[in-house]
């Protein structure tokens, strides 16, 4: 038996080549991000890192198209609120029906199911309009208000309490005294903790790269998000390449800092998932 868990070098071999498969195109981004222009065109392509880093920033922020800060800032603002809510009324509505009797909750979870079975690009237009008449166009809480829960997210945190949570738990809590808001916050919140960081990952992941719909409601071109300023970078008849490459360093670089932050829980969920199947 234990032959079935020895890996062979063939595996070793094919596992390394992977990684530096998936690896090498960021390093490589990071790489010319570090120099000028002219790396672009340069054969052999070059694969140690300049001296331009620090150039290449300050051109960047310096750029009154793009308004890159300004746009990693409003990002971090809609991807940081977006994920907190996600992740807070996910498992709110999760733990309510996975574990709470109630009338009409299979119903509502269908309509829940549902809703992720239409395509987002038809609600574009409609949602437009409706931001319209809120007077949110060009600003952040029509990107941001849109997104605060999603039916992912309930459907799979309440996959996910149904099986973390024991009905025998919640007994016991409440025969100790504990209300329904107690029982979520002491017993439930922790025992959904991996899912919820690997749910948080999954929506800042999403939020961050968003482009369509604050491409559609941001039409302010000195409030962007990240990606609407790499957009402005890339645009027109000449591209700046180094100044697109070091953008979209910096705009890969907070998803590399939640992956290294949550990492741990995000691995620990995912086992504790596949052990549980």
């Amino acid at each position: 038996m234990s032959r079935l868990w020895r890996a062979s070098p063939l595996t070793y071999l094919a596992l390394v080549l992977a990684t530096v498969t998936s690896i090498f195109p960021i390093y490589w981004m990071f790489v010319v991000a570090s120099r000028s222009s002219d790396a672009m065109g340069q054969l052999p392509p070059p694969v140690t890192p300049g001296g331009n880093l620090g150039a290449n920033i300050a051109r960047l922020f310096g750029n009154t198209d793009a308004y890159f800060l300004t746009g990693l800032i409003n990002s971090t603002i809609v991807a940081g609120t977006v994920t907190v809510s996600v992740v807070l009324f996910s498992s709110l509505a999760g733990f309510a029906f996975a574990k709470l009797r109630f009338r009409g909750r299979n119903a509502l979870l269908l309509v829940i199911i549902a809703t992720m079975m239409v395509p987002t690009q038809l609600g574009v237009i409609p949602l437009y309009l409706l931001m319209t008449k809120l007077n949110w166009n060009d600003r952040l809480p029509a990107v941001i208000v849109p997104a605060l829960v999603t039916g992912f997210g309930v459907f799979m945190m309440r996959q996910y309490a149904g099986q973390a949570v024991s009905d025998e738990l919640i007994e016991a809590a409440r025969v100790d005294g504990c209300g329904t808001a107690r029982i979520w916050w002491n017993v439930v919140v922790p025992a959904l903790r991996p899912a919820a960081a690997v749910l948080g990952l999954l929506t800042f992941m999403t939020t961050w790269n968003d482009f369509l719909w604050p491409y559609a409601v941001l039409n302010d071109p000195e409030n962007p998000t990240v990606q609407l300023s790499l957009r402005a970078l890339s645009d027109g008849y000449y591209q700046d390449m180094s100044q697109v490459f070091t953008g979209t360093a910096l705009a890969t670089l907070p998803l590399l800092l939640v992956f290294v932050l949550f990492g741990r829980q995000i691995i620990g969920g995912i086992m504790e998932g596949a052990v549980k199947a």
